[in-house]
């Protein structure tokens, strides 16, 4: 790998990997990127009915390792951590669309990130860039619900080239997403969450990061008493070439994979908890870490 990648690898910072939660970084520009893998947990294709929703997301995540295009550790004095506080509003409507009930959502992330790289850190917290979208739910039988939906990230968080950590990526991102959830009280629940991401330019420096598809995933055991535990995690794997001034980057794919302890307890009220710790492994290009994850649905 050579002296540019190392670098371009190690200013990881950069945030958006974490903007909407912590997720570790890949290979496209800075190591970033839009959506936070392994974010979703349980339940991350069941729509609940027509109404209002809150939704809470939490999360550490941390990171001292870079890996090269061989999977082989870059010798870097490097470390990266962020806390993160993503607020998530989703809006499902009466209106039904090709037998699919029509869904709003918006997530506004909040972000503490430090990072070190040889002897220089540096550190940021603020709003990160905001995530809306739109989707159609499905309800297959009680038990299996799918979606369909597109989100679309927003540039708006402070952004500068020469910092090491920012709360942007400075370029929209639009985001096809398919999640299916098998749901029971007493059994097996699983779910996966499939997304592919399309990545704008970076006017600042004139790079383009290259095309993305990820899947969040969670299998697990359901007691019968609101109770299910299991295990959860995610793949990752970028699909094209990252372009800088038009050409191509090569040999900078990311990939990535992550596993670990999941549980979630379901009042049988309206709300419901879900909380995992991932260990990163097998990854190419991009940081290994891990994070612990927390999220929360209220109905409004």
């Amino acid at each position: 790998m050579n002296t540019y990648n190392n670098l371009k690898l190690a200013t990881l910072a950069t945030a958006i990997m974490l903007s909407t939660l912590g997720g570790a970084a890949h290979a496209t520009e800075g190591g970033g990127g839009v959506y936070p893998n392994g974010n979703e947990s349980y339940l991350a294709g069941a729509l609940p009915p027509p109404g209002t929703y809150f939704l809470t997301y939490a999360s550490h995540y941390e990171a001292s390792t870079l890996r090269d295009n061989s999977g082989n550790k870059i010798p870097l004095n490097f470390n990266v951590r962020a806390d993160a506080l993503a607020l998530r509003a989703v809006h499902v409507t009466q209106q039904q669309i090709l037998g699919g009930q029509l869904l709003f959502h918006a997530i506004a992330p909040l972000v503490n990130l430090k990072v070190q790289v040889g002897a220089a850190n540096n550190s940021t917290t603020g709003l990160a860039d905001i995530v809306f979208g739109t989707g159609l739910g499905y309800h297959a039988s009680d038990k299996l619900h799918y979606v369909w939906a597109v989100d679309v990230t927003a540039p708006t968080g402070s952004y500068d080239s020469n910092k090491l950590a920012n709360l942007s990526r400075n370029y929209w991102n639009i985001e096809p997403v398919f999640a299916l959830t098998y749901v029971q009280p007493m059994g097996f629940n699983g779910d996966v969450k499939i997304m592919y991401d399309f990545n704008g330019v970076n006017n600042a420096t004139n790079y383009r990061s290259g095309q993305e598809l990820h899947a969040d995933f969670a299998a697990g055991w359901a007691l019968g008493n609101g109770w299910t535990v299991g295990v959860g995690g995610y793949i990752y794997q970028q699909t094209t070439d990252d372009r800088q001034n038009g050409a191509a980057v090569s040999n900078n794919k990311g990939r990535a994979y992550a596993f670990g302890p999941s549980v979630k307890y379901d009042s049988g009220k309206g709300w419901f908890l879900t909380a995992k710790f991932e260990q990163e492994f097998g990854v190419v290009n991009r940081a290994e870490g891990s994070s612990f994850k927390i999220k929360a649905l209220l109905p409004f």
